[in-house]
This record gives structure tokens, C-alpha cells and sequence, in this order.
């Protein structure tokens, strides 16, 4: 079988496994005082030096959570009520086009649920990179302290957004910096410029339900789940200890792959098919990651057709109960739904191989040549 889907979920790392079968093997609870708990609450705070190591933060600012869509909606909502509490009310929320699902839906929902909170979305360009211009303008144009949401890269086409950049605008308007860097996570150097910054284990080889939220301390900050004070009193519940145990192992063992396999399955599949568009190319792009198009291929029937040869992709269009719905964000890009229907991303990760490579590229020219073969007949 040859796994080429590591953006949604990249297999489980040996030193998370057994990092998890010794923190299950603790059986305590890390609020207690005992020896078990005090075991149990060492493997928390080792996962925590880990995982804030590899964001480039301060320990105290990491917070676990059950993964990287609570991380978000934590950070949209820890955000806007801690300023209010704070009395500097947030009233403007920029939102690019791109985000993941989860920031989108908690930022809409907050926007109707916060009276006075305004929702603008960052336009990008045709490549998929935020459009700084237009994000200038919007802060501008309008008044009120404002928190921005630009992730660190996309998770369908792998664009590298311009993190620093963005943070160095919103200087000039003491705006909030909130980047979901939940798919650059183990593949590219992460900005310490974000007031928020959210993880997940299970993009780099760690388990699937925990994820963090870098908060820095002094970042406006409200918990949205209240009880036993865990997490210093900003997220309560009782520790993952065994998915944050996993979690931390994974991000010490995370190590930036090249673009080497990617950069060869783009090359042969161009030359083998011209009429290939890969969305994002003329982009920085995350190096494990390819989007691309075969026309008059629906996406649903080359996943199908690919999985039937033992090689896993992923559509390029966000699934929900089976069903495929266009990209919002090959949609944002400018690109016509007729061929965002027929994207699929190829997402490598830290086992990938020459062979994956290999066996993608013959499953795609069967593919392809008996879609010709129909075409003909």
C-alpha cells in the first residue's frame, strides 16, 4: 500500500507509539499528588517542552488541547472574549479566504453571536497567497482594534503564506495575530510573530484528538472551557496524557522532509500529461505537497480508481458525510468549479519513498489512459 495523504493524517511515528505506551502503562492522573500522578504529570510537561520547542515558544504559553480545531476555535474565541473582559474590545475580525473550515465556521459564528464584532474576509491572489495590498486597505478603511486570521500554509496546496509580512503590518494598527499553522507544523520553520498559534499531533506522525494552542502571555485571553483549572485555568479537563505524551515525541522527532519526491512526481506527471495544472506552483509551497488537476477526470473517481491500485490521495475538495463540495479554497483562487472538481492532492510525509512516487504516477497513467480509452470509443 503506498499512503500519499499525509496532510490529512501522517501515520503514527514509532517514538510516539512507544511514548504512548509508556505514558498509558503511568495509569494516573497528573492533577494528583501521588507518585502515579506525579508521573503522569512529568510525561505532560516533557510533551510540553517538546511541542513548544518545536513552535519556537515559551512552555508556560502551551496549552493541550483535543486538536487542531479547538486549538482554533480557541484561539477566535479565547481572543475576542479576552479583550472584551479586558476592555479593549476586538470589533474587526480578518479572515483570509483559505482558512481551514474550522476557522471559517468560528469566525462566522462568532461574528453573529458577538454584538459589534465585524467579519471581513482577506481576498488572495490567483496563486493563494494572502494579498498583503488588500489587507492593508482593510485595516485602513475602518476603525477599532482588530484580530487577524491568516494560517501559516495551506493544507490543500500547500502556499506558503507571508506570516511575517502580515505580522509587520499589523503593527501599525495594534491588531492580534492568530496563524493556524496546523499543516506547516514539522515542515517549515514556524513565526514566533503570532499572538496565537495552533498545532496538531496527528499532521507530523503523532496521535489523532490533541493538539496545542500557543498563547503568548500577553495576548487578550478568555478559557472557553471552565472546571478544574487544568492548563493553569485556560482549557479544563482532565490531560490526554498518553495523546499529549505521543504528541511531544512526534514533534521532537519531526524533521523537515525536502521537496526531492514532490518536485520528481510533478516533473513525470507533466511531462507525461501537459495538460496537467498544478495550483499554487508559482508559489512557495510546503515541499511535501502537490495539487493538481487532470482534466475531465472527476477528483471522486480518480481517488477511487488510485485506491483500487493501493495508492491513497485525497480530493482537493474539502468532503463532508461522502459528498464532495468544490474547494472553497481553488475557488478563492479564481479557479472555475468545473476544474476545482477534478483536483487531487498528493501529500508525502516521513516514511514516503521513491516507490510511492513510482506507483502514484503508474495508477495515474491507467487512470488516465483508460479515461482516453472511453473518450474514443
Amino acid at each position: 500500500m503506498h499512503y500519499l495523504d499525509h496532510n490529512a493524517t501522517s501515520p503514527l511515528r514509532d517514538e510516539s507509539r512507544a511514548a504512548m505506551e509508556h505514558a498509558l502503562a503511568i495509569g494516573g492522573n497528573p492533577s494528583s499528588v501521588h507518585g502515579r500522578g506525579r508521573a503522569a504529570r512529568a510525561a505532560v510537561e516533557r510533551a510540553r517542552e517538546q511541542v513548544a520547542a518545536l513552535a519556537g515558544a515559551r512552555v508556560q504559553d502551551t496549552i493541550f488541547t483535543s486538536g487542531g480545531t479547538e486549538a482554533n476555535a480557541l484561539a477566535l474565541f479565547g481572543a475576542v472574549q479576552g479583550a472584551a473582559e479586558a476592555g479593549a474590545r476586538i470589533t474587526r475580525l480578518f479572515v483570509s479566504e483559505i482558512e481551514h473550515d474550522s476557522v471559517l465556521a468560528n469566525a462566522a459564528a462568532l461574528a453573529e453571536r458577538v454584538p459589534g464584532l465585524r467579519l471581513e474576509h482577506i481576498p488572495v491572489t490567483s496563486d493563494g497567497v494572502v494579498d498583503l495590498e488588500a489587507l492593508r486597505v482593510q485595516l485602513r478603511e475602518g476603525k477599532g482594534r482588530a484580530l487577524v486570521a491568516v494560517m501559516a500554509a495551506n493544507n490543500e496546496t500547500g502556499v506558503i503564506q507571508p506570516v511575517a509580512e502580515v505580522a509587520d503590518l499589523i503593527k501599525e494598527h495594534e491588531a492580534c495575530l492568530f496563524v493556524d499553522a496546523v499543516q506547516a507544523a514539522g515542515k517549515i520553520a514556524l513565526s514566533t510573530a503570532a499572538h496565537y498559534l495552533s498545532l496538531s499531533a496527528h499532521k507530523l506522525g503523532g496521535p489523532e484528538g490533541v493538539g496545542a494552542l500557543i498563547a503568548r502571555e500577553e495576548a487578550p485571553f478568555a478559557a472557553a472551557i471552565l472546571g478544574g483549572g487544568q492548563e493553569r485555568g485556560r482549557r479544563a479537563g482532565t490531560e490526554n496524557v498518553a495523546g499529549i505524551a505521543g504528541f511531544g515525541a512526534a514533534a521532537s522527532a519531526a524533521e523537515p522532509i525536502g521537496p526531492a519526491l514532490r518536485d520528481r512526481f510533478e516533473s513525470e506527471l507533466t511531462s507525461s500529461f501537459p495538460e496537467v495544472a498544478i495550483f499554487g506552483v508559482r508559489a512557495s509551497r510546503l515541499p511535501n505537497t502537490s495539487n493538481f488537476s487532470l482534466p475531465g477526470i472527476a477528483a471522486e473517481t480518480a481517488v477511487m480508481a488510485l485506491d483500487l491500485d493501493g495508492v491513497m490521495v485525497s480530493s482537493g475538495s474539502a468532503c463532508s458525510s461522502g459528498k464532495v463540495r468544490p474547494s472553497h479554497v481553488l475557488r478563492a483562487m479564481g479557479v472555475p468549479d468545473a476544474i476545482a472538481s477534478t483536483a487531487l492532492r498528493v501529500s508525502f510525509g516521513w516514511n514516503s519513498t521513491e516507490a510511492d512516487v513510482d506507483a502514484a504516477l503508474s495508477s495515474l497513467n491507467r487512470l488516465v489512459a483508460r479515461a482516453k480509452a472511453r473518450a474514443a470509443a
